[in-house]
């Protein structure tokens, strides 16, 4: 399961693949987005594929043993809410929670672009906002919250994310240039091996990525938009096990 700002999006997940069971089912996501509103859509999804075992679920935010401490993007009420209490409540078997972006950079290290790379990788997935996700040596450095850090004066996403090319209506070069400055201020303080940038807009990477100047190699996510869903899935799995 991956909770977004503006869709929550769930499907079966073949793990030794690293790919969707069938088509997944997308629910707008309710506004005001309330804990309440959101834990029922979750459930509802869960519920349409007859689903009993174990189940991870992604949030737009800093994830702390299930606890919310962030809500970039979804109303603030979330802030302190235990997330997997009440999932819990809801979803039969056992639920395991985790940021967003994380799920997503897990997904691309374990079966996309990411897959046995070693040094410093970052994940970044641009949509509502920009979500990041640091790995060294392939090991996790969980809620790193990237898509905030300052860029000429404001928060980077509000400048740089997807929705933000999509609200001001500008050409893929125009917004290509935003995320290459963005990118140049994570660079200086960062220095990484490889980017991998993911989200919806990753489907269309050959209109902007090619337009980068970085240092960084960059490349898409591999599983695009499903990454989160995957990694997500696998968390549960291991997390489980362990």
């Amino acid at each position: 399961m991956d909770i977004g700002g503006s869709g929550i999006k769930g499907c079966p997940v073949d793990l030794e693949k690293g790919q969707l069971i069938g088509e997944r089912l997308r629910i707008e996501t309710p506004q005001p987005s309330l804990p309440d509103p959101v834990y029922d859509v979750v459930g509802r999804i869960v519920d349409h594929f007859g689903w009993t075992g174990r189940v991870g679920v992604t949030f737009p935010g800093v994830m702390k043993h299930g606890v919310a401490h962030t809500a970039a993007n979804v109303e603030k009420s979330w802030i302190g809410t235990d997330v997997d209490a009440g999932l819990d409540r809801l979803i039969p078997g056992t639920v395991e929670t985790l940021n967003d972006a994380d799920a997503a950079g897990i997904a691309e290290m374990r079966y996309g672009a990411g897959r046995d790379r070693a040094g410093v990788v970052l994940m970044l997935t641009f949509g509502t906002g920009i979500g990041s996700a640091l790995f060294v040596d392939g090991n996790l450095v969980p809620n790193t919250e990237f898509g905030h850090i300052q860029v000429d004066g404001e928060d980077g996403e509000r400048r740089a994310s997807a929705a933000a090319r999509e609200r001001e209506e500008l050409s893929y070069p125009d917004w290509a240039r935003r995320v290459d400055r963005y990118l140049d201020v994570l660079e200086a303080g960062l220095w990484p091996d490889l980017i991998i940038v993911g989200g919806g807009v990753s489907k269309k990477a050959h209109k902007w990525v090619p337009l980068l100047s970085t240092r960084t190699p960059v490349v898409p996510a591999q599983l695009q938009n499903d990454a989160g869903i995957v990694g997500a899935a696998l968390a549960a799995h291991e997390r489980g096990d362990h």
